[in-house]
């Protein structure tokens, strides 16, 4: 019996581009003193990373693995078509594990002809760079994208053993070009340091991301936008920026002492938006436009009547997927509202202010109303890798006995 654990040496969340650590040891947990103790030998032990595709049979048609064709990135947006790579583990699925292997490294061998005395362990360290053309983690209703470090293992004639570590990947859509610059590219490199080379862009990739992401969503000015109905306006919402990281509040304000129509109630959903593809759609709906999925992250709702100046915070949980688009399948950000008005003109639920004498007042039973909704579009941002795994960590390490 032998033990074999791998530990990620900075959690399970990774931005694509970065260079993925992980210890992979190997154990004999036999005590050297127990009387069925004998040395163990393994034939070889590999890892690779691979993502899984996995989409929704009610949900999206796709074709078949040998018609795909290589796309065009568009507006610096990921484009990602699924197909099949062929590699060392991607026809061997875990039990109850569906979809397809569209994307894989190449696999990387720990070690050969391994024998280990009762109580001995050994490590190994496996690196390797997460591909930037891939999609990123993401579990929606259409599709799903599953990013896994598998490491497989097999002893003299037995079969192959697999160890799959779970993987969160946030992909920094337009930041592809700032990966390499220029200068950087023609600069001399020497062979004899490639792993300092390696840490140094890994480094260098680190900090770009953060300039990127600060430079992007740092940027303040007031946006103001009237909203109104058929039958007037009902006031101005107000909002500072409309960029966002992963884990940041969406502040707005709402001011309604200039509008012409009595709003008695509103609410502010932060939602996303997951659309297939039309080429990719199975489902439509009855106008002919392609089925939406939304998901709702944070709600805020007010009774409003009378209130001049209200304002609300919506959080942006660290465990959502920003923004992205891929030939399957988009996810989009936006502020959804919902407004109740009163059909009255200068409706006055509240009684006098003065009056001579003491009077019994009761509002009214019924008001007639109308409601409407408004969608305004916002951009979510990844953040740091290490503030998610951080904030919100998971498992960074799995163990297999073979």
């Amino acid at each position: 019996m032998i033990e074999l654990v791998a530990e990620l040496s900075r959690g399970p969340v990774f931005l694509a581009g970065e260079a993925l650590e992980c210890v992979v040891t190997v154990t004999n947990p036999l005590s050297p003193t127990a009387t069925s103790a004998s040395s163990e030998a393994l034939a070889w032990a590999s890892a690779q990373i691979h993502c899984q595709f996995h989409a929704s049979e009610s949900r999206v048609a796709l074709p078949p693995p040998d018609s795909s064709q290589p796309d065009v990135q568009p507006e610096s947006q990921t484009v990602f078509l699924p197909h099949r790579v062929s590699s060392s583990f991607t026809d061997l699925l875990s039990p109850g594990e569906r979809g397809q292997c569209i994307l894989s490294t190449p696999p990387k061998i720990l070690f050969c002809d391994l024998r280990l005395d009762p109580g001995e362990s050994k490590s190994y360290s496996y690196s390797e760079v997460l591909p930037v053309e891939g999609p990123p983690s993401f579990r929606g209703q259409s599709v799903k994208y599953v990013y896994k470090l598998t490491i497989g293992c097999q002893r003299v004639n037995c079969p192959i053993t697999l160890l799959r570590v779970p993987l969160r990947v946030l992909v920094l859509t337009g930041f592809q070009d700032a990966l390499f610059p220029q200068d950087e590219a023609v600069a001399p490199s020497s062979p004899f340091l490639e792993e300092e080379e390696v840490g140094r862009k890994d480094s260098r990739l680190a900090e770009l991301a953060g300039e990127f992401l600060m430079a992007a969503t740092s940027r303040r000015s007031l946006y103001l936008y009237n909203i109104s109905d058929g039958r007037g306006k009902v006031g101005t919402f107000g909002i500072f920026k409309s960029v966002y990281r992963l884990g940041e509040d969406v502040i707005g304000t709402l001011n309604l002492g200039e509008g012409t129509v009595a709003c008695l109630q509103f609410s502010v959903s932060l939602q996303t938006e997951e659309t297939v593809q039309p080429e990719y759609q199975r489902r439509r709906g009855a106008s002919g436009a392609p089925s939406v999925s939304h998901v709702t992250h944070a709600r805020h709702q007010e009774s409003c009547l009378h209130t001049t100046r209200t304002s609300f915070s919506l959080p942006i949980p660290l465990s959502s997927t920003p923004g992205f688009c891929t030939a399957v399948v988009s996810l989009k950000w936006r502020l959804h509202f919902e407004f109740v008005t009163s059909r009255e003109p200068g409706l006055a639920l509240l009684p006098p202010m003065e009056q001579p004498e003491p009077v019994v007042w009761t509002g009214p039973e019924q008001v007639p109303v109308d409601t409407f909704s408004w969608d305004l579009p916002i951009k979510v941002l990844p953040t740091s890798p290490t503030l998610v795994s951080y904030v919100a960590p998971g498992p960074s390490a799995s163990t297999v006995t073979i």
